[in-house]
């Protein structure tokens, strides 16, 4: 069983939904975001998504590529974000962190390292948005062998026909896209979110978790109604980008959290 396992068994039997936050690791330098990353589970955050730093972004938005061109301004690289896990690890051995990004690096590292690597740092999942099912022997069926949740994005053009695919090989949580297009263009609504989630939930008995277009409190409590939780991103590192404090930032993520599990 897997940190993100123990959670959602954890929260389950508590009967709350979880929160998972979403940041840029190294955004805008890496101390300032390992501090936040810190604070994030007293702020109430579940899982800890770390968003790993990319040239070509092609799934994200503006606010998440500009966070990825800080954080590789500031010199944050995959090694770097490795190290500021293990940092985070040194204090808190049970929130469960998964790695967010592009193939690239990871290739670059080459994947029997890199998975050595992240299972060494405490990684417990990884979402990498440009695998599909059909590359499952590239990097999913060799992180589930080495112990970590392959966690796949499905989406509202994820027609029937295709679900199962999507489906087979996940683990940990399905990621459910509640918009077409990229991270932070649009807001989530509930009544399309709700039908979407079930109709997922019907194929599998892995938890989901509904991102992009979650931008304040109130939504995080409508959609985790309608799911097992739910994921802010763009909003938290807008925050980050006005420049706004550390404490501010775990405040607004405090605001989000209480929310989500208001559901």
């Amino acid at each position: 069983m897997t940190r993100i396992d123990a959670k959602f068994a954890e929260l389950q039997a508590a009967g709350k939904k979880a929160f998972v936050s979403y940041i840029m690791a190294g955004d805008p330098d890496y101390d300032t975001a390992l501090k936040i990353m810190q604070g994030l589970p007293e702020a109430g955050v579940d899982i800890i998504e770390l968003g790993v730093p990319f040239t070509d972004p092609m799934a994200d938005g503006p606010t998440i590529q500009l966070a990825g061109q800080r954080a590789l301004a500031a010199g944050m690289t995959l090694s770097r974000t490795l190290e500021m896990a293990t940092e985070f690890r040194k204090a808190d051995d049970t929130t469960p962190i998964v790695l967010m990004g592009y193939y690239n690096p990871i290739y670059n590292r080459g994947v029997d390292k890199f998975l050595t690597d992240a299972k060494a740092a405490g990684i417990d999942g990884l979402i990498v948005v440009d695998l599909p099912p059909e590359e499952d022997d590239e990097l999913c069926i060799p992180a589930q062998k080495a112990g970590l949740n392959f966690i796949r994005l499905a989406t509202p053009t994820t027609d029937d026909k295709r679900l199962p695919k999507v489906l087979t090989n996940t683990s940990g949580f399905v990621y459910y896209v509640s918009i077409t297009g990229i991270t932070g263009a649009a807001a989530a609504e509930a009544t399309d979110v709700g039908p979407e989630v079930a109709r997922i939930k019907a194929q599998t008995d892995l938890p989901v978790i509904v991102g992009f277009g979650i931008r304040t409190p109130e939504t995080a409590q409508t959609i985790a109604s309608v799911a097992d939780g739910a994921v802010v991103g763009s909003a938290i590192v807008g925050k980050i980008a006005d420049g706004e404090t550390v404490t501010d930032v775990l405040e607004f993520v405090r605001g989000l959290a209480a929310g989500a599990h208001r559901a």
